[in-house]
């Protein structure tokens, strides 16, 4: 049995051999028409030989690339069928060999990848709060029962998601997130979406993530509703309870501060060293405690939306001068130089007054309370686009890392001076004027507060004769 190695040098030589035959009878041709029929002959014998040759060479080739296309194409249920054991028959053996390593693979491929899909798809069902998943476009992929039943079909739909009522918060949301392709987990009441199901109105509470593949690349986004209706009912109430105790606390505690001051004043006869001493802390304690109540008022009533804001145009470096010197003397005393930065001619903001005269005072107590003697307070003003951002700067000690996530908040268990509410009213404040406010800060490097308001809008002075 030849191989296919010697069927194609065999063949070769038959060509090249008949070739030369072909080439000697059609000399002798032209010396004498009496060879003519020895020609033909040959000719006749080349051409037998060379379908040999295809028979034995080019169509076992053939063959075999019909297989290996077959293959290919993924058809990996087809088997070449070979009977002989030369080269051929190998050749047949492996490819067979081949497409079921193949076929193996892709089974256990798809199996994984089926079982992961089901998981994962059970787990997404599994949860209880509501979750929208998007690809890298933000086209909805997929939806938890959950969402499906607070949104309906609107859950998959983005031109119906868009007149569904909180639909345009999760679509702005996903926007951001994969612009940005970092997390918006909104806090204040702007990322709650009410939703009336049945006879009731729940509140959700907005969280989207992105999703990234092991390279880092950006995959989609998975949004959250978090169900805060209990939650939002439970602050309500404790806010109200705050507000009204603080006002019933607070006439007792007027009398309690008359009479400290009536002692203090000697009005109910001479005191002993031990006795002022003693009235001095009751009287500090009592001012503390009217601070307190205060903040907690004035906290209530944002919350509850009873604090009614006065808008007007304010100029951004007069504000400043004016807080400095409110603190000036309470600075020389303490030997902490105050400055203001910041250009007389500035776009005015739109802001209430008395709601940024609250702001800048509470900054320049907590960097006073902050900063140790010679140290230097810095108030400054930049005008931005479409806001002007102030900045309080201080030289004092610092912040440590694990406070700065808290400094906002409510009642603050790292306020080691002051009520703990100061920086949890600014923060209202600043968002209730549809301004942001941040903190930098680096322990035994100082502090920065930056706080931004929205420009006013230019006023058109039109002129009598245009008017009239």
């Amino acid at each position: 049995m030849l191989n296919l190695a010697q069927r194609l040098i065999l063949g070769c030589l038959l060509l090249a051999g008949l070739a030369a035959a072909l080439v000697a009878v059609a000399h002798r041709a032209l010396l004498g028409a009496g060879q003519m029929g020895a020609a033909y002959g040959l000719l006749a014998a080349i051409v037998f030989v060379a379908a040999l040759t295809a028979f034995f060479v080019l169509r076992p080739i053939q063959q075999l690339a019909k297989d290996v296309r077959l293959i290919a194409q993924g058809n990996l249920e087809h088997r070449v069928e070979w009977s002989s054991r030369d080269d051929f028959g190998v050749i047949a053996s492996e490819l067979n060999r081949i497409a079921v390593r193949l076929r193996e693979l892709r089974d256990t491929e798809a199996g994984r990848r089926q079982m992961e899909f089901q998981l994962s798809d059970a787990v997404l069902q599994s949860i209880f709060e509501p979750i929208i998943v998007t690809d890298s476009k933000g086209h909805v992929l997929k939806v938890n029962q959950a969402a499906a039943e607070l949104l309906g079909e609107a859950a998959t739909d983005r031109m119906a998601l868009t007149s569904t009522p909180g639909g345009d918060k999760i679509l702005s949301a996903i926007r951001d997130a994969v612009s940005m392709q970092k997390a918006v987990a909104a806090e204040d009441e702007a990322a709650l979406l009410p939703t009336r199901i049945g006879k009731k109105e729940r509140s959700y509470r907005l969280r989207t993530t992105p999703m990234r593949d092991s390279e880092g690349r950006l995959l989609g986004t998975v949004t959250t509703l978090e169900d805060v209706t209990t939650l939002q009912d439970t602050d309500r109430f404790k806010t109200q309870f705050i507000a009204v105790a603080s006002r019933k606390l607070r006439d007792p505690l007027l009398q309690l501060r008359r009479g400290l001051y009536a002692l203090s004043q000697g009005y109910g006869g001479e005191l002993t060293p031990l006795e002022a001493e003693l009235v001095a802390k009751a009287n500090n304690d009592a001012e503390q405690l009217n601070d307190l109540m205060s903040d907690l008022i004035e906290v209530a009533e944002l919350d509850t939306g009873k604090r009614e804001l006065k808008l007007e145009r304010l100029r951004p470096g007069q504000a400043l001068m004016e807080a400095r010197d409110r603190y000036c003397e309470e600075a020389s005393a303490k030997h902490i130089r105050m400055e203001v930065s910041a250009y007389a001619d500035m776009t005015p903001v739109k802001a209430d007054r008395r709601a940024l005269r609250s702001i800048l005072d509470n900054l320049l107590a907590n960097a006073l309370r902050y900063t140790p003697a010679d140290g230097e307070i810095l108030l400054t003003a930049e005008e931005m686009k479409d806001y002007v951002q102030f900045t309080v700067r201080d030289t004092g000690r610092g912040i440590e890392a694990e406070r700065l996530s808290h400094i906002f908040d409510r009642l603050n268990p790292f306020s080691e001076k002051g009520t703990g509410l100061g920086l949890a009213l600014v923060r209202r404040l600043v968002e209730s004027l549809s301004g942001q406010i941040a903190v930098e800060s680096r322990l035994g490097h100082g502090t920065t507060f930056r706080f931004t308001l929205p420009v006013a809008a230019v006023e058109e002075v039109r002129h009598p004769v245009e008017a009239g």
